[in-house]
């Protein structure tokens, strides 16, 4: 549900925001200096020091949880929620149905999503997209309700439902090595490769049948003249070309990341 012109908007935004936050970084604070003991009086004996009772158990680490999901603790281009994105395949455990719900809507729910979709929304009423909705702030309001449902509706089946029944997983496992154009095709391929929970490789099922279900949904609540066929498969192959766009975002930026942090 994202045109050309959005899409454009999208990286113009998100590069406008990095190079803000970027160059307002913070410094981390200097550590304290060490505290120093008083020295024992002239003449005296410094007091002995004693040892540590023998039966405490010194305390133990807090246990993980073995299907816990990894959470980044960063943001593509420091706004952009990355929660569906993993560096290390082989020492990730299969999420739950649960989980896979979860950082879905971790992702969906986050306030960068509802500021984006406010941009979007304001994008589309100064283009009088979907003139039915009208103008003014009535139309602002069913523009940015459709979009969010457009968001959330995708969101929850491609990372969600259709994952769960599927028995795939939503994140993108990122390869991180290798010439850059070998990992700009394995990016781009996993919008038909998805991982099994069990282990191994099966076509993207979700991210099909997944995008191809929001869109039917979106045809209840968009006005009538924006329910055609040809309309819905131009919806439909947008937002796939909009997650093959986000696979390249993630496959990257933490390489990116890096750069910047040395600088």
């Amino acid at each position: 549900m994202i045109s050309r012109t959005i899409r454009k908007m999208i990286c113009a935004i998100a590069i406008l925001g990095f190079v803000a936050i970027a160059a307002n970084a913070q410094t981390s604070p200097q550590n304290p200096p060490p505290a120093t003991t008083d020295a024992a009086p002239q003449g005296q004996a410094p007091p002995a020091i004693q040892p540590p009772p023998q039966n405490q158990a010194p305390a133990a680490p807090p246990a993980q949880t073995q299907n816990q999901a990894p959470k980044k603790d960063d943001r593509m281009f420091y706004v952009m929620p990355n929660y569906l994105t993993v560096q290390n395949e082989t020492q990730v455990k299969p999420l739950t149905p649960g989980q896979k719900f979860k950082i879905t809507a971790e992702g969906t729910f986050d306030p960068y999503e509802f500021v984006i979709v406010g941009v979007l929304a304001g994008i589309r009423q100064a283009d009088n997209s979907s003139p039915a909705f009208g103008q003014g702030a009535a139309g602002f309001g069913k523009r940015y309700a459709a979009g969010f449902a457009d968001q959330a509706i995708g969101n929850i089946m491609v990372g969600g439902v259709f994952p769960s029944l599927l028995r795939t997983d939503p994140r993108y496992f990122q390869l991180g090595k290798g010439r850059f154009a070998h990992r700009f095709g394995y990016a781009l391929s996993r919008i038909v490769v998805a991982r099994k929970d069990s282990g191994g490789h099966t076509f993207n099922f979700s991210e099909f049948l997944g995008n191809g279900a929001a869109t039917g949904i979106s045809t209840l609540y968009y006005p009538a003249q924006d329910r055609s066929v040809s309309s819905s498969l131009s919806n439909w192959s947008t937002q796939l070309a909009v997650d093959a766009l986000g696979n390249e975002l993630k496959e990257f930026w933490p390489d990116i990341h890096r750069k910047i942090q040395k600088k």
